[in-house]
């Protein structure tokens, strides 16, 4: 290994250790701005003084705030996380690992949506530039981007669920891949947007290069031209983009898998914020932050090894 890519690697972890380090401190003080007593979501109103003190001490609330964050850090360093308010018996790192899956599973699948809807969307924007299909593959990544999941999710379960019929409504087995269906369109259709556009800008500059005017001229059919030459030099930068959204799928799954009634860290994460549960609350957008830190980081080190320019830059 070289010693500039040496240098670039190192440098690169380095950062992403500051970066983890500085979201432990942010997802800590957030938290507790959250508004709410977890001591008065536990017991209720009508519980005394010496009852909701014992509790505090019980859950380490009365100590100083110095203190909390050396302990949290402590829990975070040793894996568990902490013990949730609700559930004293169990680590906030058990609690995630039981529903983890789900929202991998959701968010690959949401990827897969938006890959199957962009490349030839936007594949075929370039090719027609300035006519009708890639003004409607325009207009479709405005809307994509426009409608949020909170409304999108919604609307496809009483299209396809409710009138048609077709797909499983929220609540039903969880067990078939229709399932995923519902929920991975309304996850990744605002990603599907977005490397649409992509795809059409990176085939437009590939379609002007030399050689592609090169193989047109020696008489290479059209569609081979325009998927043997042009696409497999035009996503790369799109896979870079789309690798890098996967932490950002993540986060979106917080309130589709609560619309569509699936488990999942978004369903525990709104769980434990509305029962003021907050060592729960800190997993999970820990979790999720780190995921989205360590995808990034796996394409930045990919991309400094394949391409020299960019460790150099």
């Amino acid at each position: 290994m070289s010693s500039g890519l040496s240098r670039y690697l190192v440098a690169r972890l380095a950062r992403a250790a500051l970066t983890i380090v500085g979201l432990v401190t942010i997802v800590f003080l957030l938290v507790r701005l959250i508004p709410g007593d977890p001591v008065e979501a536990i017991l209720g109103d009508q519980a005394g003084p010496e009852e909701k003190a014992e509790l505090r001490r019980a859950l380490n609330l009365d100590r100083p705030i110095g203190e909390q964050y050396v302990s949290f850090l402590g829990e975070v360093a040793d894996g568990t996380m902490g013990a949730s308010f609700r559930q004293p018996d169990r680590s906030v790192w058990s609690l995630m690992r039981e529903v983890l899956p789900y929202t991998l599973v959701l968010a690959l699948a949401a990827l897969l949506v938006a890959w199957l809807v962009a490349v030839p969307l936007g594949t075929i924007a370039a090719a027609r530039a300035g006519r009708g299909w890639d003004k409607a593959a325009s207009v479709a990544a405005v809307l994509g981007l426009a409608i949020p999941n909170i409304w999108l999710g919604p609307l496809l379960i009483l299209a396809f669920g409710v009138e048609l019929r077709w797909l499983p409504l929220p609540g039903d087995d969880l067990a078939g891949p229709e399932a995923l269906i519902l929920p991975a369109v309304t996850i990744g259709t605002a990603l599907a947007a977005v490397l649409t556009r992509q795809t059409r800008a990176a085939m437009i500059e590939v379609l002007a290069q030399p050689y592609i005017r090169a193989a047109q001229a020696r008489g290479v059919p059209s569609r081979a031209l325009l998927l043997k030459h042009a696409l497999r030099n035009a996503l790369l930068p799109v896979m870079t983009i789309g690798a890098a959204q996967l932490g950002a799928l993540l986060s979106g799954t917080v309130v589709t898998e609560k619309i569509f009634e699936r488990p999942g860290l978004g369903t525990l994460f709104l769980d434990a914020f509305f029962a003021r549960d907050i060592p729960v609350v800190q997993g999970c957008v820990l979790i999720i932050a780190v995921i989205y830190v360590a995808v990034n980081l796996f394409v930045d080190l990919a991309y400094g090894v394949v391409d020299p320019r960019v460790r150099l830059s």
